[in-house]
């Protein structure tokens, strides 16, 4: 990536302290209101630009632009069109990749050795979802009625997509929201999170570049509260695609009430990462480590209830607390960091609050358990990689999602209980299994409730798999044909002959 020395954000063309307005109808507009909010690099606090607010007003110009543009000429888009935009876009995404994957560490604090680490996956999203553009088909259905009536299926656009994205991996994110949504005919309105909005401005650009009609992508920034509430309750959206918190989701399946507007809701986990006496420890160690300290914990498939099989139970928790004590954590702009800021203040004190609870609750931390404030680290929001040895259960630390670099450890004996109690979490997006036997890596993919078992790796996605969640962790799939069959009606026709 040729980086060799850490970068200021005055070193970014897009994220030098100047204002940035919202995309709306192919053009670049102030906000109705007038406001404006900053946002700041959660390792440095500098100023990297003033944004456009949006709200009710501006959700309401998206949404009608979004509209016209779907019942107007994108209508009439050939698959091949709709393809040959997204690889047009894909290639713009790739000539700036460097810039982009900057941006998202600078807004939000990513290393840069993990922003810059996603360009195959996120090139491929694209051109998966440029490919699925002409792949959309119905199904000719020999039905039992008497005479000659011949019966076919066709999938159509559902229409307006509201797009909801969290604030930890802003540039994936808008483009696993985006992709879907142009290959299938749809037109979207993307709500960047407040947190971190640049990335995803910075992508409008770019789809104005590759062509995109006005109308069809449109970018609104603005808090959750307001432009985040107006979207999902908005009675001209046909569908709100979300990711984030269970909570959010919940509040977006009650604002679709108005027009039954389809969802679909990636939200938050406590997976489970079981590690048996038979694995390779030498390669379980890191991948525990990093299924939580990757992105300072701020993914939502985290493997945070870390169960360990008790005959090696000290043994192993301790080698990944040595782990964690050698991480090196600063500056995600430094190309030698590991782990970077937390994004806000308001997630530095949702973290730390949990390391109080965890000690208060009688875990005992082998590594970490506080704040970081040595030298430039005062600056922003650091938090030591943390080692709770000695959870049981049934304590907060095991039960409620952190969103941090905690990893609650847990001993196991026996295998039926095991399962019993790694499911025994309201939530079921990811888990992971460490084990040379084959038997029970079938049995536990098989048993576990999570839409992704990872044997002897963790967090491994590819644009053609999917993933999503049981229970609280949501539902509906990103990524895959499954994930295009999200943005599609199935229309039943008859015909008598």
């Amino acid at each position: 990536m040729g980086l060799m020395q850490p970068i200021s954000a005055t070193a970014h063309p897009y994220a030098n302290g100047s204002y940035k307005q919202m995309l709306i109808d192919g053009k670049w507009v102030d906000a109705k209101s007038g406001k404006k909010f900053e946002t700041h690099n959660p390792a440095t606090g500098e100023l990297l630009a003033t944004v456009a607010e949006g709200d009710a007003g501006d959700i309401d110009l998206a949404v009608a632009a979004a509209r016209r543009a779907f019942e107007g000429p994108w209508s009439k888009a050939k698959p091949y069109e709709r393809q040959a935009l997204l690889l047009k876009f894909a290639d713009l995404v790739e000539k700036h990749f460097d810039e982009l994957a900057l941006l998202d560490t600078l807004d939000m604090g990513a290393p840069v050795m993990r922003t810059f680490a996603g360009k195959q996956r996120i090139l491929g999203m694209l051109r998966f979802y440029a490919g699925q553009a002409t792949l959309i088909y119905g199904e000719t259905i020999e039905n039992s009625l008497p005479g000659e009536i011949f019966s076919y299926t066709l999938k159509e656009p559902v229409g307006v997509v509201g797009a909801i994205i969290p604030w930890n991996s802003p540039l994936s994110a808008s483009v696993w929201k985006i992709g879907p949504a142009i290959a299938t005919g749809c037109t979207i309105v993307l709500k960047p999170a407040e947190e971190a909005p640049l990335t995803s401005l910075r992508l409008g650009e770019l789809a104005l570049e590759a062509g995109f009609p006005a109308g069809v992508i449109n970018v609104v920034p603005g808090y959750g509260e307001t432009a985040g509430a107006a979207l999902a309750s908005h009675q001209d959206v046909n569908k709100v695609a979300f990711t984030g918190s269970h909570f959010t989701g919940q509040s977006i399946i009650r604002a679709s009430a108005g027009n039954l507007k389809r969802v679909s809701l990636e939200l938050g986990g406590k997976s489970p990462n079981i590690v048996f006496a038979d694995a390779d420890l030498d390669a379980a160690v890191p991948g525990a480590a990093m299924a939580v300290f990757a992105n300072s914990g701020q993914i939502c498939s985290a493997g945070t209830r870390l169960f360990v099989e008790k005959k090696i139970y000290d043994e192993f928790v301790g080698k990944v607390a040595e782990f964690a004590k050698k991480l090196k954590v600063g500056n995600g702009a430094d190309p030698s960091i590991q782990l970077g800021p937390l994004v806000s203040k308001e997630q530095l004190d949702r973290v730390t609050g949990y390391l109080t609870t965890g000690a208060g609750e009688g875990a005992k931390a082998l590594s970490g358990g506080g704040r970081l404030t040595d030298g430039d680290l005062a600056k922003g929001f650091f938090v030591q990689p943390t080692v709770f040895a000695n959870v049981q259960d049934n304590m907060k630390i095991a039960q409620e999602e952190i969103f941090g670099p905690v990893i609650s450890a847990i001993a196991f004996t026996e295998m039926n209980e095991l399962v019993q109690r790694a499911n025994n979490t309201t939530f079921g997006l990811g888990s992971g299994v460490w084990t040379k036997d084959v038997s029970k890596a079938h049995r536990l993919a098989k048993s576990l409730q999570a839409g992704s078992v990872w044997i002897n790796c963790y967090q491994a996605m590819d644009p053609a798999v999917p993933f999503g969640g049981y229970k609280m962790s949501g539902y509906g799939r990103e990524s895959g044909v499954h994930h295009v069959d999200e943005y599609l009606n199935i229309k039943a026709v008859w015909i008598n002959t």
